[in-house]
């Protein structure tokens, strides 16, 4: 899709699409109220006043959109909007090995249980491997500490994803 195609959008068409880019409610209405954009500059803009003014509750809800990294067939049953998109940004967990997986697989749910929320990475470019080290290194980090690094990551992912989006992404 366009920019021009964006602004164009019935609102709730509009809020459909922003939704594949971020998953919280906030942002997008935020994002979607502020069209029409005049160029990318304008709209990235937005994105990134939308996330200044987002809370604990609205990240939260952001990465309830998201797999669990390396939960492959979350991908394709829960995440279908997103499928194409998540599976491509995560595509160094669909190579990794058995015992890399399982790993995976543990370290999220360790996360889950110290953060109440699953383990938020900007996974493009990265391999199975360096995902599970950056797993490993945050798990001791202080809650609040942690929040803030995963909606960094959050806003990452968004970005790429506004990027996908426009491109005509899949």
């Amino acid at each position: 899709m366009t920019l021009e195609q964006l602004n164009r959008l019935e609102a709730a068409a509009a809020r459909s699409a922003l939704e594949r880019c971020c998953g919280a409610a906030r942002w997008v209405e935020r994002v979607c109220g502020a069209r029409p954009f005049a160029d990318r500059a304008a709209l990235d803009e937005a994105a990134e006043g939308a996330f200044a003014g987002l809370e604990r509750a609205d990240w939260l809800e952001a990465f309830a959109h998201h797999p669990r990294i390396g939960d492959l067939a979350s991908l394709r049953a829960k995440y279908a909007s997103t499928a194409a998109w998540a599976g491509e940004e995560q595509r160094g967990a669909a190579g990794a090995g058995e015992d890399t997986l399982a790993a995976l697989a543990a370290g999220n749910r360790a996360y889950e249980e110290r953060f109440g929320y699953i383990f938020i990475v900007c996974a493009t470019g990265k391999s199975a491997d360096e995902m599970l080290s950056l797993l490993r290194a945050r798990l001791p980090h202080s809650p609040e500490r942690e929040m803030r690094i995963a909606a960094e990551e959050q806003m990452k992912i968004t970005r790429l994803r506004l990027e996908k989006l426009l491109e005509g992404g899949r």
